[in-house]
């Protein structure tokens, strides 16, 4: 199903297209998903569990009003569970791939306004980039996620490699995993093009009353580092939870079929371990400005016990003159760098913390 832009209007048309042609077609092209994501109080805190992020302002009603905020705040890589909506708009927008076969690579997100209970969020998403190398298809997919009042809350690119001339191998390996999977559900939701969006550099400062003084950071100092286990009952949880359903990483057969020794755990889940890492060190997790990291070796999970991963980040940068700092993050897994490149910018206060 091609979507082809004419004057004042979108129509579908059912062709047989170039995938790649079609693809740089849309470059730059913006689709606004058609139904919103609503925040729950209670799946803020699932998700906070499921990424073992225990900040009370994502758990106790009290202290998030304690930081000025109307209800309990998402931890920073909540924008996870739109990905769903994010992957049917794709599979509208792109012609000849199979979406469910991608591979994350890197994943960014600009915070703009926090995300809170009762949050209506509308992904406007767009395909950044394209290009091919590598004997794939690299895309860059930009989400730019809007609340109820048209602010813009949160600007997530995520980088992907996909293929748009699956083998026969690979055709086998779809046919074989559909036997594991859940079966799949109706899609509801519809891309339509996007109208104009606010300007995000207009975005005010949201509160920010409990964050680590600035007068207390340095460059060069050292984050206290952080010990997390993950168990084959956390991935599950996690999938469950974030509505991932890959099963790379809950059923060790689906993972030996594309080339792994066995489950491994969610990119997204060892980003959002991370995040809490940085947000615990630094008091208030509205406070994150700007998250980046590239994914570079997964983290094994299997039932014989728990796999241990280590976070450590220095203070890499410090401005004085705007309270901002730029952490440099790694993570290691039996002695391997999981990240390959991790950063965290953060507002640090003027004020006893």
């Amino acid at each position: 199903m091609e979507v082809v832009a004419v004057p004042d209007e979108e129509i579908l048309i059912t062709s047989v297209t170039d995938p790649v042609a079609h693809a740089l077609s849309v470059v730059g092209r913006r689709y606004r998903v058609a139904d919103h994501y609503e925040v729950g109080r209670e799946k803020v805190r699932e998700y906070a569990r499921a990424v073992q992020d225990a900040h009370p302002v994502h758990r106790v009603d009290g202290v998030a009003a304690e930081f000025g905020h109307p209800g309990l705040v998402a931890p920073p890589t909540f924008g996870a569970l739109l990905v769903g909506a994010v992957q049917d708009a794709l599979g509208e927008i792109l012609t000849g791939y199979d979406l469910s076969s991608t591979m994350q690579t890197d994943q960014t997100f600009d915070y703009l306004r926090p995300i809170v209970v009762g949050d209506r969020l509308t992904s406007n998403v767009c395909l950044h980039s394209f290009r091919q190398a590598f004997g794939g298809d690299l895309l860059v997919v930009e989400n730019i996620v809007t609340n109820q009042h048209r602010q813009i809350v949160l600007n997530a690119r995520t980088g992907l490699v996909a293929r748009s001339a699956p083998s026969e191998a690979n055709a086998g390996i779809v046919e074989s995993l559909s036997k594991i999977m859940r079966q799949p559900t109706p899609r509801i939701r519809a891309v339509t093009p996007a109208p104009d969006l606010p300007d995000a550099s207009s975005a005010p400062a949201s509160p920010s009353i409990r964050t680590r003084a600035a007068h207390t950071v340095s460059e060069g100092d050292r984050l206290p580092d952080r010990i997390v286990d993950l168990t084959l009952g956390d991935l599950v949880n996690y999938a469950g939870v974030a509505g991932d359903t890959n099963p790379i990483h809950w059923h060790g057969d689906a993972a030996r079929l594309v080339g792994l020794d066995g489950t491994v755990a969610h990119g997204m889940l060892t980003m959002a371990l991370a995040a809490g890492f940085v947000t615990e060190w630094l008091g208030d997790p509205t406070a994150l400005r700007h998250y980046s990291v590239r994914m570079t070796s997964p983290v094994p999970v299997t039932a014989q016990g728990p796999s241990t991963i280590e976070f450590q980040g220095r203070v890499k940068q410090f401005d004085p003159g705007t309270n901002q700092a730029v952490i440099a993050l790694t993570a290691t897994h039996a002695g391997r760098k999981i990240f390959g490149r991790a950063t965290a910018t953060v507002r640090l206060s003027d004020h006893p913390a």
